[in-house]
Protein backbone atom coordinates (compact mmCIF):
# COMPACT_ATOMS: atom_id res chain seq x y z
CA UNK A 1 0.00 0.00 0.00
CA UNK A 2 2.85 2.34 0.67
CA UNK A 3 4.45 1.35 -2.43
CA UNK A 4 1.84 2.05 -3.94
CA UNK A 5 1.29 5.44 -2.61
CA UNK A 6 4.72 6.57 -3.19
CA UNK A 7 4.51 5.87 -7.05
CA UNK A 8 0.87 7.45 -7.13
CA UNK A 9 2.74 10.82 -5.03
CA UNK A 10 5.21 10.40 -7.23
CA UNK A 11 3.29 10.28 -10.48
CA UNK A 12 1.16 13.18 -9.78
CA UNK A 13 4.42 15.18 -8.88
CA UNK A 14 6.05 14.08 -12.34
CA UNK A 15 2.68 15.43 -14.15
CA UNK A 16 2.49 18.90 -11.83
CA UNK A 17 6.17 19.38 -12.68
CA UNK A 18 5.45 18.71 -16.86
CA UNK A 19 2.27 20.57 -16.16
CA UNK A 20 4.09 23.78 -14.63
CA UNK A 21 6.67 23.60 -17.30
CA UNK A 22 4.32 23.26 -19.83
CA UNK A 23 2.33 26.24 -18.92
CA UNK A 24 5.60 28.32 -18.52
CA UNK A 25 6.87 27.49 -22.38
CA UNK A 26 2.97 27.94 -23.69
CA UNK A 27 3.56 31.76 -21.17
CA UNK A 28 6.83 32.44 -23.27
CA UNK A 29 6.29 31.06 -26.59
CA UNK A 30 2.73 31.58 -27.91
CA UNK A 31 3.24 35.48 -27.56
CA UNK A 32 6.24 35.14 -29.52
CA UNK A 33 4.66 32.59 -32.03
CA UNK A 34 1.87 35.26 -31.83
CA UNK A 35 3.89 37.77 -33.12
CA UNK A 36 5.76 36.29 -35.14
CA UNK A 37 2.67 35.32 -36.84
CA UNK A 38 1.31 38.77 -36.70
CA UNK A 39 4.77 40.07 -39.09
CA UNK A 40 3.69 37.70 -41.80
CA UNK A 41 -0.21 38.91 -41.49
CA UNK A 42 -1.37 41.43 -44.08
CA UNK A 43 -3.78 41.79 -40.85
CA UNK A 44 -1.11 43.16 -38.71
CA UNK A 45 0.50 45.17 -41.65
CA UNK A 46 -2.57 47.20 -41.98
CA UNK A 47 -1.98 48.71 -38.20
CA UNK A 48 1.76 49.39 -39.58
CA UNK A 49 2.00 53.27 -39.80
CA UNK A 50 3.71 54.32 -42.88
CA UNK A 51 5.85 57.46 -44.17
CA UNK A 52 5.90 58.83 -47.49
CA UNK A 53 3.12 57.34 -49.20
CA UNK A 54 0.51 59.14 -50.46
CA UNK A 55 -2.78 57.23 -51.76
CA UNK A 56 -3.95 58.70 -55.22
CA UNK A 57 -6.57 57.27 -57.88
CA UNK A 58 -7.24 58.08 -61.69
CA UNK A 59 -10.62 57.48 -62.47
CA UNK A 60 -13.33 57.93 -65.08
CA UNK A 61 -15.31 60.02 -63.18
CA UNK A 62 -17.70 62.67 -65.19
CA UNK A 63 -15.08 65.85 -64.42
CA UNK A 64 -17.98 68.08 -65.21
CA UNK A 65 -19.45 67.10 -61.78
CA UNK A 66 -22.21 65.00 -63.37
CA UNK A 67 -23.09 61.34 -63.35
CA UNK A 68 -21.79 60.20 -66.57
CA UNK A 69 -18.67 58.59 -64.80
CA UNK A 70 -17.39 56.03 -67.72
CA UNK A 71 -15.64 56.97 -71.19
CA UNK A 72 -18.03 56.77 -74.01
CA UNK A 73 -18.11 55.48 -77.61
CA UNK A 74 -14.56 54.03 -77.74
CA UNK A 75 -14.08 53.47 -81.41
CA UNK A 76 -12.93 49.82 -83.02
CA UNK A 77 -9.12 50.28 -83.56
CA UNK A 78 -9.35 53.03 -81.08
CA UNK A 79 -6.23 53.21 -78.56
CA UNK A 80 -7.00 54.71 -74.84
CA UNK A 81 -4.79 55.49 -71.96
CA UNK A 82 -6.12 55.28 -68.73
CA UNK A 83 -3.47 55.84 -66.33
CA UNK A 84 -0.67 57.76 -66.91
CA UNK A 85 1.51 59.29 -64.04
CA UNK A 86 5.15 60.64 -63.52
CA UNK A 87 7.65 59.31 -60.72
CA UNK A 88 7.61 56.34 -58.27
CA UNK A 89 5.05 54.36 -56.95
CA UNK A 90 3.26 51.50 -56.31
CA UNK A 91 -0.81 50.00 -58.02
CA UNK A 92 -2.58 47.99 -55.38
CA UNK A 93 -5.80 48.06 -57.03
CA UNK A 94 -7.43 48.06 -60.14
CA UNK A 95 -11.74 47.42 -61.04
CA UNK A 96 -13.11 47.83 -64.50
CA UNK A 97 -16.68 47.28 -65.70
CA UNK A 98 -17.46 47.53 -69.53
CA UNK A 99 -21.19 47.98 -71.61
CA UNK A 100 -22.50 46.07 -73.63
CA UNK A 101 -21.60 42.71 -71.37
CA UNK A 102 -20.70 39.80 -73.31
CA UNK A 103 -21.42 37.74 -75.84
CA UNK A 104 -22.67 41.38 -77.49
CA UNK A 105 -18.92 42.90 -76.71
CA UNK A 106 -16.11 40.49 -76.31
CA UNK A 107 -13.78 41.24 -74.23
CA UNK A 108 -11.92 38.99 -75.36
CA UNK A 109 -10.83 41.60 -77.90
CA UNK A 110 -10.11 44.46 -75.79
CA UNK A 111 -6.42 44.74 -75.15
CA UNK A 112 -4.57 45.37 -72.02
CA UNK A 113 -1.47 46.91 -71.97
CA UNK A 114 0.91 48.29 -68.87
CA UNK A 115 4.04 49.80 -69.08
CA UNK A 116 6.98 50.43 -66.55
CA UNK A 117 9.25 53.13 -65.91
CA UNK A 118 9.17 54.95 -69.66
CA UNK A 119 10.02 51.58 -71.37
CA UNK A 120 8.22 51.43 -74.79
CA UNK A 121 7.10 47.70 -74.83
CA UNK A 122 4.35 46.62 -72.71
CA UNK A 123 5.16 44.27 -70.00
CA UNK A 124 1.58 43.38 -69.32
CA UNK A 125 -0.39 42.29 -72.66
CA UNK A 126 -3.15 40.28 -72.98
CA UNK A 127 -6.81 40.58 -73.81
CA UNK A 128 -8.90 42.09 -70.64
CA UNK A 129 -10.70 39.14 -70.00
CA UNK A 130 -8.16 36.75 -70.09
CA UNK A 131 -6.19 38.63 -68.10
CA UNK A 132 -8.71 39.24 -65.54
CA UNK A 133 -10.22 35.70 -65.17
CA UNK A 134 -12.92 35.61 -67.66
CA UNK A 135 -12.41 33.45 -70.65
CA UNK A 136 -13.34 32.84 -74.81
CA UNK A 137 -16.42 35.64 -74.91
CA UNK A 138 -18.06 34.84 -71.98
CA UNK A 139 -18.73 36.43 -68.13
CA UNK A 140 -19.13 34.46 -64.85
CA UNK A 141 -17.88 34.60 -61.14
CA UNK A 142 -14.38 34.33 -60.73
CA UNK A 143 -12.84 34.75 -57.01
CA UNK A 144 -9.25 34.40 -56.18
CA UNK A 145 -6.89 36.64 -53.93
CA UNK A 146 -5.24 38.53 -56.46
CA UNK A 147 -8.13 38.95 -59.47
CA UNK A 148 -11.49 38.29 -59.27
CA UNK A 149 -14.72 39.23 -61.47
CA UNK A 150 -17.72 40.06 -59.64
CA UNK A 151 -21.47 40.76 -59.85
CA UNK A 152 -23.07 41.32 -61.44
CA UNK A 153 -22.30 38.05 -63.77
CA UNK A 154 -18.55 38.32 -63.79
CA UNK A 155 -19.07 42.02 -65.03
CA UNK A 156 -16.69 43.32 -62.22
CA UNK A 157 -13.40 43.30 -63.25
CA UNK A 158 -10.49 43.20 -60.15
CA UNK A 159 -6.89 43.21 -59.55
CA UNK A 160 -5.10 43.53 -56.04
CA UNK A 161 -2.06 42.69 -57.74
CA UNK A 162 0.61 44.90 -56.53
CA UNK A 163 2.17 46.78 -59.57
CA UNK A 164 5.26 49.16 -58.75
CA UNK A 165 7.27 51.39 -60.71
CA UNK A 166 10.65 53.95 -60.06
CA UNK A 167 9.65 56.08 -63.32
CA UNK A 168 6.30 56.24 -64.28
CA UNK A 169 3.44 53.76 -65.30
CA UNK A 170 1.00 54.00 -68.10
CA UNK A 171 -2.31 51.83 -69.00
CA UNK A 172 -3.93 51.75 -72.05
CA UNK A 173 -6.28 49.37 -73.65
CA UNK A 174 -7.01 48.91 -77.37
CA UNK A 175 -10.71 48.33 -78.51
CA UNK A 176 -10.21 45.60 -81.13
CA UNK A 177 -13.83 44.24 -81.09
CA UNK A 178 -15.30 44.86 -84.76
CA UNK A 179 -17.88 47.62 -82.34
CA UNK A 180 -17.45 50.58 -80.75
CA UNK A 181 -17.17 50.11 -76.96
CA UNK A 182 -20.65 52.31 -75.26
CA UNK A 183 -19.16 52.46 -72.28
CA UNK A 184 -15.80 51.92 -69.86
CA UNK A 185 -15.91 52.40 -66.51
CA UNK A 186 -12.29 52.30 -63.83
CA UNK A 187 -10.67 52.82 -61.34
CA UNK A 188 -6.81 52.56 -60.76
CA UNK A 189 -5.68 53.24 -57.25
CA UNK A 190 -2.20 53.71 -56.08
CA UNK A 191 0.66 55.03 -53.54
CA UNK A 192 2.59 57.79 -54.23
CA UNK A 193 6.24 57.90 -53.59
CA UNK A 194 9.13 59.43 -53.12
CA UNK A 195 11.35 56.58 -54.12
CA UNK A 196 10.37 52.75 -54.77
CA UNK A 197 12.46 50.44 -52.55
CA UNK A 198 15.40 48.74 -54.97
CA UNK A 199 13.99 45.57 -54.17
CA UNK A 200 10.60 45.98 -55.98
CA UNK A 201 10.09 43.71 -59.34
CA UNK A 202 8.05 45.10 -61.83
CA UNK A 203 4.36 43.07 -62.68
CA UNK A 204 4.46 41.12 -65.80
CA UNK A 205 1.77 39.25 -67.56
CA UNK A 206 1.47 37.43 -71.27
CA UNK A 207 -1.36 35.91 -73.11
CA UNK A 208 -0.69 33.27 -75.15
CA UNK A 209 -3.05 30.83 -77.38
CA UNK A 210 -2.69 27.96 -79.64
CA UNK A 211 -4.64 25.32 -81.35
CA UNK A 212 -2.47 22.59 -80.55
CA UNK A 213 -1.62 19.57 -82.44
CA UNK A 214 -2.63 16.11 -82.46
CA UNK A 215 0.06 12.99 -82.96
CA UNK A 216 0.10 11.79 -86.00
CA UNK A 217 -0.93 8.22 -84.77
CA UNK A 218 -3.81 9.93 -82.92
CA UNK A 219 -5.78 11.19 -80.07
CA UNK A 220 -4.44 8.31 -78.13
CA UNK A 221 -5.02 9.15 -74.89
CA UNK A 222 -5.78 6.53 -71.92
CA UNK A 223 -3.63 4.43 -74.74
CA UNK A 224 -7.53 3.98 -76.22
CA UNK A 225 -5.64 3.82 -79.89
CA UNK A 226 -2.83 1.36 -78.54
CA UNK A 227 0.39 2.00 -76.55
CA UNK A 228 1.57 5.32 -75.92
CA UNK A 229 4.93 6.77 -76.69
CA UNK A 230 7.13 9.22 -74.48
CA UNK A 231 7.60 12.95 -73.74
CA UNK A 232 11.91 12.73 -73.19
CA UNK A 233 12.76 16.69 -74.07
CA UNK A 234 9.31 18.87 -73.62
CA UNK A 235 9.26 19.53 -77.10
CA UNK A 236 5.78 20.12 -78.63
CA UNK A 237 4.46 21.64 -75.50
CA UNK A 238 1.96 24.00 -75.00
CA UNK A 239 3.88 27.42 -73.92
CA UNK A 240 2.79 29.02 -71.00
CA UNK A 241 5.35 31.59 -70.56
CA UNK A 242 9.17 32.24 -71.80
CA UNK A 243 11.01 34.10 -69.43
CA UNK A 244 14.33 36.13 -69.95
CA UNK A 245 15.73 37.47 -66.61
CA UNK A 246 15.60 37.38 -62.68
CA UNK A 247 12.55 37.54 -61.03
CA UNK A 248 9.43 34.88 -59.41
CA UNK A 249 7.02 33.15 -61.29
CA UNK A 250 3.53 33.82 -59.54
CA UNK A 251 0.84 31.89 -61.68
CA UNK A 252 -1.77 31.50 -64.20
CA UNK A 253 -5.07 31.69 -65.70
CA UNK A 254 -5.70 28.44 -67.90
CA UNK A 255 -8.73 28.21 -70.46
CA UNK A 256 -8.96 25.10 -72.29
CA UNK A 257 -11.85 23.57 -74.93
CA UNK A 258 -11.80 20.55 -75.43
CA UNK A 259 -13.68 19.43 -78.77
CA UNK A 260 -13.78 15.74 -77.52
CA UNK A 261 -15.19 13.97 -74.12
CA UNK A 262 -12.19 12.37 -73.59
CA UNK A 263 -10.13 13.94 -70.63
CA UNK A 264 -7.51 16.88 -71.18
CA UNK A 265 -5.31 16.56 -68.48
CA UNK A 266 -2.96 13.87 -68.89
CA UNK A 267 -0.14 16.25 -69.63
CA UNK A 268 2.56 17.23 -67.52
CA UNK A 269 4.18 20.43 -66.63
CA UNK A 270 7.57 21.33 -67.23
CA UNK A 271 9.34 24.03 -65.58
CA UNK A 272 13.11 24.84 -66.84
CA UNK A 273 14.97 27.22 -64.96
CA UNK A 274 18.05 29.26 -65.86
CA UNK A 275 18.23 28.10 -69.33
CA UNK A 276 18.65 23.95 -67.52
CA UNK A 277 18.13 21.07 -70.12
CA UNK A 278 16.14 17.73 -69.68
CA UNK A 279 14.76 17.23 -66.93
CA UNK A 280 13.46 20.15 -65.92
CA UNK A 281 13.79 21.27 -61.86
CA UNK A 282 10.83 21.30 -61.83
CA UNK A 283 8.56 18.21 -63.42
CA UNK A 284 4.84 17.84 -62.44
CA UNK A 285 2.57 14.74 -62.47
CA UNK A 286 0.24 16.13 -64.88
CA UNK A 287 -2.31 19.05 -65.43
CA UNK A 288 -4.72 19.03 -62.68
CA UNK A 289 -2.15 17.97 -60.06
CA UNK A 290 -0.32 21.40 -60.90
CA UNK A 291 -3.42 23.05 -59.94
CA UNK A 292 -4.29 21.31 -56.93
CA UNK A 293 -6.48 19.26 -57.64
CA UNK A 294 -6.95 15.21 -58.64
CA UNK A 295 -8.72 12.26 -60.29
CA UNK A 296 -9.85 14.09 -63.46
CA UNK A 297 -12.10 16.63 -62.20
CA UNK A 298 -15.21 18.76 -63.81
CA UNK A 299 -16.41 20.66 -61.38
CA UNK A 300 -16.79 24.47 -59.89
CA UNK A 301 -14.33 24.69 -57.10
CA UNK A 302 -12.87 28.29 -55.54
CA UNK A 303 -10.10 28.90 -53.38
CA UNK A 304 -7.72 31.81 -52.78
CA UNK A 305 -4.96 30.61 -54.66
CA UNK A 306 -6.43 27.79 -56.89
CA UNK A 307 -9.60 26.12 -58.60
CA UNK A 308 -12.13 25.56 -61.40
CA UNK A 309 -13.75 29.01 -62.46
CA UNK A 310 -15.67 27.19 -65.39
CA UNK A 311 -16.24 23.55 -66.20
CA UNK A 312 -19.02 22.55 -69.43
CA UNK A 313 -21.74 20.01 -67.81
CA UNK A 314 -21.39 17.84 -71.22
CA UNK A 315 -20.68 14.34 -72.11
CA UNK A 316 -17.36 13.77 -70.31
CA UNK A 317 -14.83 16.39 -70.61
CA UNK A 318 -16.71 17.86 -74.08
CA UNK A 319 -16.58 21.85 -73.90
CA UNK A 320 -14.78 24.64 -71.97
CA UNK A 321 -12.67 24.50 -68.91
CA UNK A 322 -11.21 27.66 -66.81
CA UNK A 323 -8.36 26.13 -64.42
CA UNK A 324 -6.28 28.78 -62.31
CA UNK A 325 -3.05 28.35 -59.88
CA UNK A 326 -1.78 31.36 -58.19
CA UNK A 327 2.07 31.33 -56.53
CA UNK A 328 0.94 33.45 -53.38
CA UNK A 329 3.64 31.47 -50.53
CA UNK A 330 5.12 29.13 -53.28
CA UNK A 331 6.40 31.71 -56.03
CA UNK A 332 8.96 29.87 -58.43
CA UNK A 333 12.49 31.59 -58.44
CA UNK A 334 14.71 32.18 -61.48
CA UNK A 335 17.87 34.18 -61.61
CA UNK A 336 18.65 34.16 -65.94
CA UNK A 337 15.53 32.30 -67.11
CA UNK A 338 12.26 30.42 -66.83
CA UNK A 339 10.32 28.38 -69.33
CA UNK A 340 6.75 26.80 -68.59
CA UNK A 341 5.52 24.65 -70.76
CA UNK A 342 2.33 21.91 -70.33
CA UNK A 343 1.43 18.81 -73.08
CA UNK A 344 -1.82 18.79 -74.10
CA UNK A 345 -2.71 15.37 -72.90
CA UNK A 346 0.54 12.83 -72.12
CA UNK A 347 3.04 13.12 -74.84
CA UNK A 348 0.67 16.16 -76.87
CA UNK A 349 -1.60 13.51 -78.21
CA UNK A 350 -4.65 15.91 -78.16
CA UNK A 351 -5.59 18.69 -80.10
CA UNK A 352 -7.41 21.41 -78.40
CA UNK A 353 -8.12 24.93 -78.12
CA UNK A 354 -6.10 26.50 -75.12
CA UNK A 355 -5.23 30.37 -74.26
CA UNK A 356 -3.64 31.45 -70.88
CA UNK A 357 -2.03 34.33 -69.11
CA UNK A 358 1.24 33.82 -66.99
CA UNK A 359 1.68 36.43 -64.36
CA UNK A 360 5.17 36.92 -62.68
CA UNK A 361 7.62 39.75 -61.48
CA UNK A 362 11.02 40.52 -62.93
CA UNK A 363 14.02 42.86 -61.61
CA UNK A 364 13.82 45.13 -65.28
CA UNK A 365 10.85 45.41 -67.81
CA UNK A 366 10.78 42.63 -69.65
CA UNK A 367 11.91 42.30 -73.93
CA UNK A 368 9.59 42.78 -76.59
CA UNK A 369 6.99 39.91 -76.21
CA UNK A 370 5.51 38.30 -79.45
CA UNK A 371 3.12 39.46 -81.55
CA UNK A 372 -0.12 39.13 -80.13
CA UNK A 373 -2.58 36.62 -81.66
CA UNK A 374 -4.72 38.88 -84.10
CA UNK A 375 -8.98 38.82 -83.38
CA UNK A 376 -8.84 35.99 -85.70
CA UNK A 377 -6.71 33.45 -84.42
CA UNK A 378 -8.45 34.73 -81.01
CA UNK A 379 -11.77 33.80 -81.78
CA UNK A 380 -13.58 31.00 -79.44
CA UNK A 381 -13.68 27.60 -81.69
CA UNK A 382 -17.18 26.65 -81.76
CA UNK A 383 -19.01 23.76 -78.63
CA UNK A 384 -19.73 20.21 -79.94
CA UNK A 385 -22.86 18.92 -79.65
CA UNK A 386 -25.56 15.87 -79.79
CA UNK A 387 -25.96 16.99 -83.25
CA UNK A 388 -22.21 16.21 -84.20
CA UNK A 389 -21.80 13.26 -82.19
CA UNK A 390 -24.84 12.10 -84.32
CA UNK A 391 -23.42 12.68 -87.39
CA UNK A 392 -19.80 10.96 -86.46
CA UNK A 393 -22.15 8.13 -85.83
CA UNK A 394 -23.44 7.79 -89.04
CA UNK A 395 -19.91 8.31 -90.32
CA UNK A 396 -18.77 5.48 -88.44
CA UNK A 397 -22.08 3.06 -89.21
CA UNK A 398 -20.83 4.01 -92.94
CA UNK A 399 -17.94 3.06 -92.70
CA UNK A 400 -19.03 -0.45 -91.05
CA UNK A 401 -20.89 -1.48 -94.07
CA UNK A 402 -23.80 0.50 -93.15
CA UNK A 403 -25.29 -2.36 -90.76
CA UNK A 404 -28.99 -1.30 -89.16
CA UNK A 405 -28.03 -2.91 -85.62
CA UNK A 406 -24.25 -1.44 -85.03
CA UNK A 407 -24.28 -0.40 -81.39
CA UNK A 408 -21.23 1.52 -81.48
CA UNK A 409 -18.42 -0.54 -79.52
CA UNK A 410 -17.85 -2.75 -82.55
Amino acid sequence: MKTKWYSDQNRLESTSLRSAIYFLLVLLVIPFAILAQGVESPLFELARMKQGVISKRVSSFDRSGGNNDRFENILDGERRTIFEVKGAGIINHIWITIAPPPPELSRNDIILRMYWDGNRNPSVEAPIGAFFGQGWDECYPFSSLPLAAGPREGRALVSYFIMPFAKGAKIEIENDTGRKIDAFYYYVDYVEMDKLPTDMGRFHAWYNHELTEALPDGENEWSVLGPQGKNTTGGGNYLIADIKGRGHFVGVNYYVHSPGPMWYGEGDDMIFIDGESWPPSLHGTGTEDYFNTSWSPKSLFTHPYYGYARVNEDIGWLGRTHVYRFHITDPIYFDRSLRFAIEHGHDNNLTLDIASVAYWYQSKPHAKYPALPDRQARQPKPFIGPTDIHRWRHEWRENKGGDPKLWGKE
